[in-house]
């Protein structure tokens, strides 16, 4: 059976396997060697991903939560929505800081607990482009204020980082390296939040970069079953013996 990297996350997991999308990008990469399994929650953040992750992930006496051996890789993309601001529109799903860093702590230790051995990957909740949320609500919005910011955005990618630090975890500082990139509002974001092409391609080559940091690459896999360059054409089936 091939091995497994769990994407687990709000919309931006959620839509990753949308066409051009990071997580589609990834199970193309990762080809006949690893099955790459969405788990993404549109909209939900680290306090409901919590009351939940038992479900998404059930303990198996015998490995992986499908019965089989323990994923390779987790990672953990929650803070998009923890960081609506307590006082707009999307108010209802909005986590303190606080308890967005221990709710963090604890879906790792969830994790872990189930699965020592496995890679957990954060990744901190992108940048905000303030003016492309208030050109695309989601919800009434009376205030005409943006629900969030990217201030407070940036305040939740450093708490994603510091509990990676203490945690011993890989991640991703996505708040950082988007703004890197001149026109990172226009190629990154689609919508002041939701990743764009460019946005979806650093995410994929950033997880690709931490996945082989911690050994697991092409180079590394078993490929599933025979391929078509090994098979003798003159006795097509020694191949399957």
């Amino acid at each position: 059976m091939r091995p497994k990297i769990y994407l687990f996350g709000d919309s931006i997991t959620e839509e990753s396997f949308a066409d051009g999308g990071w997580g589609a990008t990834l199970a193309n990469h990762f080809g006949r060697t690893i099955d790459v399994v969405l788990r993404g929650y549109s909209g939900y953040n680290t306090r409901w991903a919590l009351k939940v992750i038992d479900k998404v992930f059930p303990a198996v006496e015998s490995g992986g939560s499908d019965g089989g051996a323990p994923p390779l890789a987790v990672t953990v993309f929650f803070g998009a929505n923890d960081a609506c601001l307590p006082d707009r529109c999307s108010a209802f799903q909005h986590v303190p800081l606080n308890e967005y860093r221990q709710n963090l702590r604890a879906i790792v230790s969830v994790l872990k607990k189930q699965w020592p051995k496995t890679v957990v990957i954060l990744i901190t909740p992108p940048p905000i482009d303030e003016g492309g949320r208030l050109r695309h609500p989601y919800v009434e919005n009376p205030s005409g204020l943006p629900e969030r910011t990217n201030e407070a955005a940036g305040a939740y990618a450093k708490a994603c980082i510091e509990v990676a630090a203490e945690c011993g975890l890989p991640v991703i500082d996505l708040w950082t390296i988007i703004q890197e990139y001149p026109n990172w509002k226009k190629d990154c974001l689609r919508d002041g939040l939701h990743l764009a092409k460019g946005g979806n391609r650093i995410v994929y080559e950033e997880v690709v970069s931490k996945l082989k940091n911690e050994g697991i690459s092409l180079e590394n896999l078993a490929v599933d079953l025979p391929l078509i360059a090994d098979i003798d054409p003159n006795d097509p089936l020694k191949a399957f013996q």
